[in-house]
Order: structure tokens, then sequence, then C-alpha cells
């Protein structure tokens, strides 16, 4: 049995963590965040030590560490906003432990190789959270694409729509210096996932960007990609918004909608499952979709005529 303990233990994805943690037979003995709406520790661990003020914890940990070594922890969760994962990813490390990191595991891509080195140092692993490269239906996708002839592409479309309130621009995911912005909020796992399934980065272009839509076109080695993202319920289908829905997703290749309405309830499980047999996706792992992101943040605006603009942008305009 392994030792966990947690930070950002409020946060929306935390209690997917919690229950990786319960369901691997593992114990969570510390937690920590800001706010402590956290009830939800309840359901899982009630007898986790909980802290708000990140020094108490880091010297929490330190104690368990020196002087109860049956309670010393073994890994960290880290769950907190995104521009605070590559300090607590180190904090981690420095108390002897791993680091189990959600995505993204930093915003600017330098960092990686910082973390890197801090890892030789402690000689502790670093592990981030790609759970959709081990979604079955997408894992067989890749396969066969594998198994396809050198050369050929596909023709993919990729839209992602999510309404938040206004909330969202006030928080720190509506700041870009610490979010890294909607591709980097919503979008980086389905960067990652084009990837994994297509191959590496030949060329981008950017469409449409502002602090709640973004659209662009990828090639990639096996497909090119148009892609669409927004928080703005406006955006969504009328079909959705008739049924009352607040989120849309659609991946279509060579026209054909890709199937992942299912399969996604225990992902989190899996991905504790590969760390603790070993195995686990690396800072290496995380590299593309980070330097992608970081690129798409910095580009300059192209022209979105043609049919390389998504048809979801190309009916806005």
């Amino acid at each position: 049995m392994a030792n966990f303990a947690l930070v950002g233990a409020a946060g929306f994805v935390a209690p997917r963590h919690m229950k990786a943690i319960r369901d691997t037979g593992n114990r969570l003995v510390a937690a920590i965040d800001p706010h402590d709406s956290v009830g939800v520790l309840d359901s899982h661990f009630p007898e986790a030590r909980f802290f708000t003020e990140i020094e108490r914890f880091d010297r929490h940990l330190e104690k368990l560490r020196h002087e109860t070594p049956d309670d010393k922890v073994d890994y960290v969760s880290v769950c907190s906003p995104n521009y605070l994962h590559d300090a607590h990813v180190r904090l981690a490390l420095r108390v002897g432990a791993h680091a189990i990191c959600e995505k993204p595991l930093v915003i600017n891509p330098w960092n990686l190789d910082q973390l890197k080195a801090v890892e030789d140092e402690h000689d502790r692993r670093v592990y981030t959270v790609l759970q959709l490269r081990l979604h079955e239906q997408l894992k067989q996708l890749k396969a066969k694409i594998d198994a396809e002839p050198a050369g050929k592409k596909h023709r993919v479309d990729l839209a992602y729509i999510t309404r938040r309130g206004q909330w969202y621009n006030t928080s720190w995911k509506g700041d870009l210096e610490r979010s890294g912005g909607v591709a980097m909020n919503i979008g980086i796992h389905f960067f990652d996932m084009l990837m994994w399934l297509y191959g590496g980065v030949e060329s981008s272009s950017m469409h449409l960007r502002d602090p709640r839509r973004m659209a662009g076109s990828l090639e990639l080695e096996r497909a090119s990609v148009r892609w669409f993202l927004s928080i703005e319920e406006d955006d969504l289908p009328d079909e959705v918004k008739a049924k009352g829905g607040h989120a849309f997703r659609s991946i279509t290749a060579d026209g054909e909608e890709i199937e992942m309405s299912a399969g996604f309830t225990d992902l989190h499980t899996r991905v504790y499952e590969d760390v603790l047999n070993g195995s686990g996706f690396s800072i290496d792992d995380a590299r593309p979709a980070v330097e992608l992101v970081y690129d798409i943040r910095k580009q300059d605006l192209a022209d979105a005529a043609g049919d390389r603009a998504h048809p979801m942008l190309t009916a806005k305009v």
C-alpha cells in the first residue's frame, strides 16, 4: 500500500484522483487547498490530514518522512491551478515522493527541462495524466492507424465547446499567464491525443484567438486537422441547446465520427494503475502538446478562408 498526498483538494478534478487512490488500494494521508470546501474528502479519506497553507503541508510531509516512516508519502498528486503545477511538482520531489500531475504539466516548455533536472537530482519520477491514451476505442484506432501504409493521410475535424460562465473570466482560468488560455485549459488533452494518434506537427495555423474561443489547423504526419475550441454557450449547436445541454464534443476522421461516448469513467484509475505498475506517462510524453499549445499562443493569425478553416468557425463569420 502506497501513501499519497494531494495538492488542490477543492478543485474540479481532485475527486477523480481521490477515487483513483482509493480504487487502487492506497491511502491519502494529507491534502492541501487554500479553500476549505473539501467535504468530498469524507467520501474517500476522512482520516486524511487537511491544510490550507502550503508551508504547513510541506512541513507535515517532511515530518512524516523523518519521524514516522510508515506514513512517509510515496506520491504527491498535483491538482492545483496550471501556473502552480511546476512548483508543486518540485515540492513533491523535494520531500522524496514521486509526482502525479494533472495536465498541463507546465505552461511554458522550458520548465520541462528544469523538471527533468530535478527528477535526476532527487531520483524521483514526474508522471502526468494523459488519460485519453488509455481510452479503449482510441487505443484500437491507434493500432489501426499504425498498421496503415506510410504516407496515408486522414482528414480530421475536432470541435469541443463547453459552457463557462462569467466567473471564468475573473478566475485564474481566464488569465492567460496563469492558465495558458483556452487551448491549454480545455484543449491540451485533445492536442496530445491527436499527435499520439496521427504523429508530430509539420505545420500549424491560427485562425481565431480570443480569451474564450480559439480555432486553427494542424498538419500532422498522418492527418490534416481543423480544430475549434470554445467556452461560449452561443457556439453550442442548436440541438444541444434545445436539450438543455452545456457541452459538445465531436471528432471526425474522413467524415466519420470517432466513437468516444463511453469509456471515460475510470480513466484516472487506469493512469494510477500504470504508474503503480512501473509505467506511466513521463515528462517527455507531455512535451509535444505543451510545446504545441505554447506555439499556438504566440502565432500570428492567418486567413481563415477556404477549406483549412473549421466549419464551425466559418459558420460564425
